[in-house]
């Protein structure tokens, strides 16, 4: 094998024979950083020759054998089902999140679940001491198990040694960005070509047929909010998980942006606390403020989610004052500005609530992002309520997106969410008219409209 030393873009992967202040492809400031090419020269293509005669026939798709228990099952319960049912016996997962997100925490206890029901597990960390594990395990576990191996070092090629030597069941990298092969020095760990390789050399251990591992890569999150590193390595491995939360938020989501085993896009609700991640095993309980039975306030509407494959209910609070100033505000964490601006307009327009002298502000119980458009219409009839300051009953709810024209659109899965309210005790739904094509739950009441004015002027008596 033959080496070249290439500078290759950590943003974008491309390889030039020279050093440049910027990269000609993505047009990145200070990203070519200094790698090693492998060129395979001539008695390796022969040898690859010699392997590729002496391989075995390619067999059937359908004479291939699978094993019936492919899944470890942590006990996480929102970890479990954002994996699909579990860890599979030989895939490779990438768990990523801000700093101080909780991604080390969350390996950490799936470790611990694992090695509690006699697996091996090897944790192998580049940026901890062995100490600085062991004083993080004594915070978030009730109890340290036998089964867990600890490796602090930089180095992959004593990462594999251990794996060996372990004969681990799962491995966990943390992180990935901070590991190196002694093959491809001088490229400093983090560069685009010793995380690429180290993370193929992880993914060959875990895939071996003779002994398959599970694995879980931790990834650090740059500026953009994305892996660090090559996008390659996303294709790479076989689920990508983001873990959302800023570290002073006590809500963390777990998103599958990338799962070859389970749902993409299933989503999975845990707390921080001082001892770990606590799992919500029913968000829709954790998302709505708990009253006392007649006891509403205005500016409250509930709305109805859906957050991977289940549905959410989530209360929407707006607050919605005389402003001072030429420009009024307009302030959501929750939603894009823009919709909210679009949504004010339409409220403005087709409900006839005038806002252009009013500061709004919209928020949602337990800070859950508002991504459906079937939340749009429990965003106006909330912003309604706190003009009016007239409350809606606290077991009433609204689905429904609403168009520039003021009607009431129908969104996906409405069958589904009318029955987590049933189930949930809500005495009435608002929906758009036509909207349930299947026959309605029997303890609830549906109510169809076609216009938002019908509804504004139906709950409050005014337009």
């Amino acid at each position: 094998m033959k080496q070249k030393t290439v500078f290759i873009c950590r943003e974008c992967g491309y390889k030039s024979a020279k050093w440049a202040g910027r990269c000609p492809s993505c047009g990145e400031w200070n990203t070519l950083e200094e790698g090693v090419e492998q060129k395979t020269g001539k008695a390796a293509r022969t040898a690859g020759a010699t392997r590729t005669a002496a391989r075995q026939p390619v067999p059937r798709l359908a004479e291939v054998e699978t094993d019936g228990n492919q899944r470890l099952l942590t006990g996480i319960a929102e970890f479990d089902r954002v994996m699909g049912g579990g860890i599979v016996r030989d895939s490779v997962t990438i768990i990523t999140s801000p700093p101080g997100g909780g991604k080390s925490t969350l390996a950490l206890m799936a470790a611990s679940a694992l090695a509690k029901q006699g697996f091996r597990v090897l944790y192998a960390s580049g940026e901890e001491s062995d100490s600085q594990i062991k004083s993080r395990a004594d915070r978030i576990l009730r109890k340290i198990e036998q089964n867990i191996w600890i490796l602090a070092d930089t180095s992959m090629d004593r990462v594999l040694d251990a794996i060996a030597d372990t004969d681990a069941d799962l491995i966990i990298l943390d992180s990935i960005q901070t590991f190196s092969l002694a093959e491809f020095l001088p490229s400093r760990a983090g560069n685009p070509t010793q995380t690429m390789e180290c993370a193929s050399a992880l993914v060959q251990a875990a895939k071996d047929k003779a002994r398959p591992r599970a694995a879980l890569m931790i990834g650090q999150m740059n500026k953009s909010d994305e892996i660090a590193g090559l996008r390659a390595l996303e294709h790479l491995v076989d689920a990508v998980l983001v873990l959302e939360g800023e570290g002073a938020d006590e809500l963390r989501c777990l998103v599958a942006t990338k799962n070859r085993f389970g749902s993409t896009g299933e989503m999975g609700f845990f707390t921080m606390t001082e001892t770990g991640l606590d799992s919500i095993e029913n968000p829709s309980e954790y998302f709505v403020t708990k009253r006392k039975k007649g006891e509403n306030v205005s500016g409250s509407a509930v709305a109805v989610l859906r957050e991977g494959s289940r549905p959410v209910i989530a209360e929407v609070e707006s607050l919605v004052s005389a402003s001072f100033t030429p420009y009024p505000s307009r302030i959501s964490e929750t939603m894009k500005k823009d919709t909210l601006n679009t949504l004010l307009s339409i409220l403005e327009q087709r409900g006839g609530i005038k806002l252009y002298d009013k500061n709004v502000v919209v928020k949602t119980t337990g800070g859950l992002y508002l991504k459906e458009q079937a939340a749009n219409l429990a965003v106006l009839m909330s912003i309604a309520s706190s003009v009016y300051d007239k409350a809606i009953p606290a077991d009433w709810a609204f689905i429904a997106d609403v168009g520039l024209t003021g009607e009431l659109k129908r969104v996906p899965t409405m069958e589904t969410r009318v029955k987590e309210l049933d189930r949930m005790g809500f005495s009435r739904v608002f929906i758009p008219k036509g909207g349930l094509r299947g026959g309605a739950p029997e303890k609830i009441e549906v109510v169809e409209c076609r216009f938002l004015s019908e509804l504004l002027k139906g709950v409050f008596g005014k337009k």
